[in-house]
């Protein structure tokens, strides 16, 4: 079954697409909050089908990330109790959102650079920074340089991978997809 290749296809023809910049930015922004797909879907393949605006692309994606961990940071910090607290209880993640905080009284800011850079929900950690009451000149320090180092190295490997980078991702696309959904569907039953 090619469902891969056919989205693959459709995400660069979207990435092409002349409002493509503002939909990275509020997938961006929402991301760091509440939504559970990462930028980098439309990211990497804007980067692949526009190579001279992957930079641009790479810093849309850091701003809106960042200006949405902000937002994330204040909801932890003033509404934790009334909006947030309610939905992680709904969810069943409190158990999730316990050890993120654990990470926190460990590790410290460096959790935030982490998760900004790593495929970590960074959500969580907006929002756990925010609870903690973090200082907020670093934790936006590394969010910021989390954030950046995540989208500036998927587009300079989409940039710098051209072409060839194109064919080998459509190449390997089926087996990437779907290893993506059985690595979501073990994580999903192990984190439970």
């Amino acid at each position: 079954m090619k469902l891969f290749t056919k989205l693959y296809d459709m995400a660069l023809v979207w990435a092409k697409h002349r409002h493509a910049e503002r939909y990275l930015a509020a997938m961006s922004f929402a991301e760091s909050v509440f939504f559970p797909i990462p930028p980098d879907v439309m990211l990497a393949p804007m980067s692949l089908a526009q190579p001279k605006k992957a930079w641009r692309f790479a810093s849309f994606a850091t701003i809106a990330s960042v200006v949405g961990g902000i937002i994330g940071y204040l909801l932890g910090f003033w509404l934790f109790e009334p909006v947030v607290e309610p939905l992680i209880a709904q969810m069943h993640w409190q158990e999730k959102f316990d050890v993120a905080l654990n990470w926190f009284k460990d590790y410290g800011v460096w959790v935030v650079f982490l998760a900004g850079f790593s495929p970590i929900p960074y959500k969580v950690f907006t929002i756990g920074a925010g609870v903690l009451q973090m200082a907020f000149l670093p934790f936006l320090i590394a969010s910021a340089i989390g954030r950046g180092a995540r989208f500036f190295l998927v587009s300079a490997l989409m940039k710098w991978g051209g072409a060839k980078m194109e064919q080998k991702l459509r190449q390997y696309i089926e087996i990437l997809g779907w290893g993506l959904v059985v690595l979501i569907a073990v994580a999903y039953f192990l984190l439970r």
